[in-house]
């Protein structure tokens, strides 16, 4: 998180500005990676410390505190306490927003057209998603159908150089497929 630290008739001294950070940290646990930028401005109005935060967040969300005491400890523990109430809610607003995603939209299938008992009859055709066919033993190749869930793998024999298709059958054995020459 970039930092933007003013002094206004002051000077900022190192252990105010260490002090500033220890206590951004507990906000950018709160929000993790979501914290941009931080501007705060400091200044002294007689008695009082007046501690001005500003903080960037993802999504144009701007959590602004305002602290004020008769010390800087006092100043900072106010205004830290104001934007990390804030922090929470927004974390609990895009948390809550994932929870309730439903994913993409899926529309309804448009209703089919009636067919006839002789387009019934005629198997339809359903394309899958492309595959590599890999160079590998018959013996790599039962190993992949038996241990996945794979019901088929087709391969390229990297002993004969062929195209084969190993397959699981009903009754729990490997077929293979070897084209004639």
């Amino acid at each position: 998180m970039r930092l933007e630290l003013t002094g206004r008739n002051l000077d900022i001294s190192p252990p105010l500005r260490t002090q500033i950070e220890r206590k951004l940290r507990k906000i950018e646990r709160v929000l993790r990676d979501s914290a941009l930028s931080a501007q705060i401005v400091c200044s002294i109005e007689k008695y009082r410390h007046v501690i001005e935060m500003t903080i960037h967040a993802r999504g144009d969300h701007m959590l602004h505190g305002l602290g004020q005491g008769t010390t800087w400890q006092l100043a900072i523990k106010e205004a830290v306490a104001k934007i990390e109430k804030q922090a929470r809610k927004v974390k609990t607003k895009w948390t809550s927003r994932k929870r309730r995603a439903s994913g993409p939209r899926h529309l309804a299938p448009p209703p089919e057209p009636v067919r006839s008992v002789a387009a019934d009859a005629r198997p339809r055709i359903v394309r899958s998603r492309a595959e590599a066919v890999k160079p590998m033993t018959v013996e790599d190749a039962a190993l992949r159908v038996g241990a996945g869930a794979e019901t088929f793998v087709v391969f390229r024999n990297s002993t004969t150089d062929a195209i084969n298709i190993l397959y699981r059958r009903k009754d729990g054995h490997l077929g293979l497929i070897e084209p004639e020459a």
